[in-house]
């Protein structure tokens, strides 16, 4: 796909994302008559959901990332160029703030207002930068072994690092920020998203460079089979 789709797709693939993060951390609050645990299950779920329909959708026309840190892995790969990397970072910045707005308006609040729910602390940086490695170890590991998986596979790890980590797991810059836009069950007030988003690109940082270690890339394999297997006719054409 040329540039411009992949574009659309990574902004209106985030935009959705955040319209139903938000949007069903909303419905969850309202509906679990203040049991904070059903609220955080009903709210995983629909994230999960959400995530396996949107990978599926846009990840032929752009690779749905909907994640900066996705897209920062993919240029640390060279499988992203940096100046498309950054474009997709802007567009995914702007998609989550459309899609924040978009959740606002079906439950009737505000477009956006600052979020007052703390989330701060090194706990909590922690479990930002667990949530992001782990992540991407997923989307690592199973690209490389099982592509067709990828969009379970990531939604599955969603879901459970709503629940093992305490901050809930946002392991997105784009969604951080968006969220901070929200005084809703998702939100996050805009003072702790800078430490959030520091251990979110710090986690995504380490798994590439530790995937890229674990994961010895394909072709350098082959042109390794290539030399043994020229050195092995060497030796046979000595031999005879």
């Amino acid at each position: 796909m040329d540039l411009k789709r992949r574009l659309v797709a990574e902004w209106l693939g985030t935009a959705l994302l955040l319209a139903t993060v938000v949007g069903s951390g909303i419905m969850a609050e309202r509906l679990s008559g203040g049991n904070v645990g059903v609220a955080l299950l009903a709210n995983a779920i629909a994230t999960g959901g959400g995530l396996v329909a949107l990978i599926l959708t846009f990840g032929g026309i752009s690779g749905a990332h909907f994640n900066p840190a996705v897209s920062l892995a993919a240029a640390i790969r060279r499988e992203l160029a940096p100046r498309d990397a950054a474009l997709y970072v802007v567009v995914q910045i702007v998609g989550a703030f459309c899609g924040v707005a978009a959740a606002h308006g079906m439950f009737g609040e505000a477009l956006f207002f600052a979020s007052q729910h703390v989330r701060t602390g090194p706990a909590q940086w922690w479990s930002e930068f667990v949530a992001t490695f782990g992540l991407l170890a997923v989307i690592f590991g199973c690209s490389r072994s099982r592509p067709e998986a990828v969009p379970f596979a990531v939604a599955c790890y969603i879901v459970g690092a709503y629940w093992f980590t305490a901050s809930t797991s946002f392991a997105n810059p784009a969604v951080t920020l968006a969220r901070a836009a929200t005084d809703t069950f998702a939100g996050i007030r805009p003072q702790d998203a800078p430490g959030f988003i520091v251990a979110q690109l710090i986690g995504a940082v380490s798994a590439t460079l530790l995937f890229g270690w674990l994961q010895r890339d394909k072709a350098a394999l082959s042109l390794d089979l290539l030399a043994n297997a020229g050195k092995d006719r060497s030796v046979t054409q000595l031999q005879d």
